[in-house]
């Protein structure tokens, strides 16, 4: 299955994270960083091997860099892969990468759509200070709407109208 796919069955629904360009390139820019710092780590290393090898300092030197940099590469890796919001029976997930967040959906106050940003808005119980915005395809924020309504129908509905273009 394609990663712009959404997966649906009666229980859950999912929905990939849309990232942006920005974004995408410092996940790659990030990307980049890590392989060159392994690379660099392997270029010291082949010299290292070369000389004195009896330094147990210098032998955790490398294994921590090793570490980091393929930690951080996995980390980032999964961020572009599995990032998602998951609407189960009970709760809405957000999964970015290996962090996982939950949220209840009997706490949703509202839900709202914002036309003129084209941005989707769901707020919570104490909407004044607890919202998250979503980001999905547009072409799925009813879907997203319909999958959280259908699990908590005394959640509110709100679309904001499309505002007129501003005077020069």
């Amino acid at each position: 299955m394609a990663e712009n796919e959404k997966k649906q069955t009666p229980e859950r629904a999912v929905f990939p994270f849309r990232f942006s360009v920005p974004m995408l390139a410092v996940f790659i820019l990030l990307l980049a960083l890590c392989a060159a710092s392994f690379a660099l780590t392997t270029w010291q290393f082949t010299e290292f091997i070369g000389g004195d090898v009896s330094s147990p300092y210098e032998w955790l030197k490398y294994a921590l860099l090793y570490l980091v940099s393929t930690l951080l590469a996995v980390l980032i890796t999964a961020m572009l892969i599995r990032s998602q919001y998951v609407v189960t029976e009970k709760e809405l997930i957000l999964r970015f990468g290996l962090i996982r967040s939950k949220y209840a959906l009997s706490k949703i106050y509202s839900v709202r759509l914002f036309r003129s940003t084209g941005k989707l808005a769901v707020y919570f119980d104490d909407f004044k200070t607890k919202y998250m915005i979503i980001a999905v395809k547009e072409s799925w924020y009813d879907e997203f709407i319909q999958a959280l309504l259908k699990r908590n129908e005394r959640m509110e509905i709100d679309f904001s109208p499309e505002e007129p273009p501003k005077k020069k």
